[in-house]
């Protein structure tokens, strides 16, 4: 998970608007939808809009922005953590040893939901369903859940089980509104996992720095959308497309995510350098 800080000012607009379905309707039949395009060529624009570099046709952008018109457009969801500036009821929130909400320690404005229970995933879902509902209606293709392995971080409140059940119910809900939806990150999990919850697609981060590609490339063939990052690359850029694990999908952005407008932005893609690969 790396997003910048200051990309959820407006979250509450999504999350705090309107009432949701109820879990049950949410999780029902699912509808037909766009599969990530096979010759993806993705851009990661959670740090703010703006018009794709040449030969995107796929963008990732928060839930709360507008969808690029033209191109398959992934939404990202903050499904297992809170979003900052979001109020959540106390006991959806995993508590510390002290009964405090339970924060992660790279993002202390943001606290681990409780989904150790199939009533607290319930509850947690119907809430969800806002933003989850939102993408479909702004016109997304496919949504991202975020914080996966967030029971990695929960001092053993909550187990891996837990995070698969709910995932399980998360991606049934991006199905019933026509949605595609992807896995985020959390290589750990197994093929029986991924059969079961469901996942249409991954978006992995630095899967080439900490030398996890083949987990899921293994499974999602070139259904996998990776980012590294330019402050941290095992290598030059152009060689770490040329290894043979590297999702051809692979883009390279500065750290914050910056818009292409902004001093630091930085940009590049495997699919450039893709002769290096032959």
């Amino acid at each position: 998970m790396h997003r910048p800080n200051w990309i959820f000012v407006t979250a509450t607009l999504i999350l705090c608007s309107g009432t949701a379905s109820s879990a049950e309707e949410l999780s029902g039949a699912a509808q037909a939808f766009k599969p990530l395009p096979s010759d993806a060529m993705a851009d990661y624009q959670l740090g703010g809009a703006y018009d794709p570099p040449a030969g995107t046709n796929v963008v990732v952008r928060d839930s709360t922005a507008t969808p690029a018109r033209g191109l398959y457009n992934i939404c990202y969801v903050n499904g297992f953590q809170t979003q900052p500036g979001v109020a959540w009821p106390l006991d959806l929130l995993v508590k510390n040893s002290k009964g405090k909400p339970l924060v992660d320690p790279e993002w202390p404005d943001e606290h681990l939901l409780d989904i150790s229970s199939e009533k607290r995933r319930a509850a947690i879902l119907e809430r969800l369903a806002v933003t989850i509902s939102g993408c479909a209606r702004a016109g997304f293709n496919a949504v991202e859940f975020d914080n996966l392995d967030s029971f990695t971080r929960s001092n053993g409140a909550l187990k891996h089980e837990d995070a698969v059940a709910f995932a399980t119910l998360l991606v049934s809900a991006a199905h019933g509104h026509g949605l595609a939806a992807g896995q985020k990150n959390a290589p750990q999990l197994s093929d029986r996992e991924r059969k079961q919850i469901g996942f249409d697609f991954s978006v992995s981060e630095e899967c080439h720095r900490y030398d996890e590609c083949a987990g899921y490339t293994r499974y999602y063939g070139e259904q996998v959308i990776n980012i590294e990052y330019v402050d941290d690359l095992r290598g030059r850029f152009a060689d770490i497309c040329a290894a043979p694990t590297t999702p051809r999908d692979t883009v390279l952005r500065d750290r914050e995510l910056k818009p292409a407008q902004r001093k630091g932005y930085r940009y590049d893609h495997c699919v450039k350098h893709r002769p290096a690969r032959q």
